[in-house]
C-alpha cells in the first residue's frame, strides 16, 4: 500500500472504531462533511495541519494515520514498536510538520 492509501484506510477504520460519523468529524474539524468524504475516497489530500485536526478530533497521534498495518488499532501497533523508535518517529513527524507547513502533496 502507498502512504496515501494507508492514510485513507486508517482514517476510515479509526473513525468507525470510535463511532464518529463523517458529519461529526467534519464538525469537530470545523470543515464540511463533503470534504471528509472526499478525503476518505482519495479525491482530496488534506494538509498536514488538517491531518493534525483530524487526529485531535479522533483523540490519536497524527502519525498513526500513516502507519501501514491497516488491520490493527493504533494502540496495538504502538505496543509492538519500541519506545525509542516511537520517540524517533514522533520527532521526525513533528519536524516534518514544522518544515512542511504548506501541506501534504502527492
Amino acid at each position: 500500500m502507498s502512504l496515501e492509501s494507508d492514510f485513507i484506510a486508517n482514517l476510515r477504520r479509526i473513525r468507525k472504531e470510535k463511532n464518529v460519523s463523517q458529519e461529526k468529524l467534519a464538525e469537530l474539524c470545523q470543515s464540511d462533511t463533503s470534504y471528509i468524504g472526499q478525503i476518505e475516497i482519495g479525491r482530496r489530500c488534506p494538509s498536514l495541519k488538517f491531518v493534525e485536526k483530524i487526529a485531535d478530533a479522533l483523540g490519536i497521534e497524527a502519525y498513526t494515520l500513516f502507519l501501514p498495518e491497516k488491520d490493527k488499532s493504533p494502540n496495538e501497533i504502538v505496543y509492538h514498536i519500541s519506545d525509542e523508535t516511537l520517540k524517533g518517529m514522533k520527532q521526525l513527524f513533528i519536524a516534518e510538520m514544522k518544515r512542511n507547513s504548506g501541506g501534504y502533496k502527492q
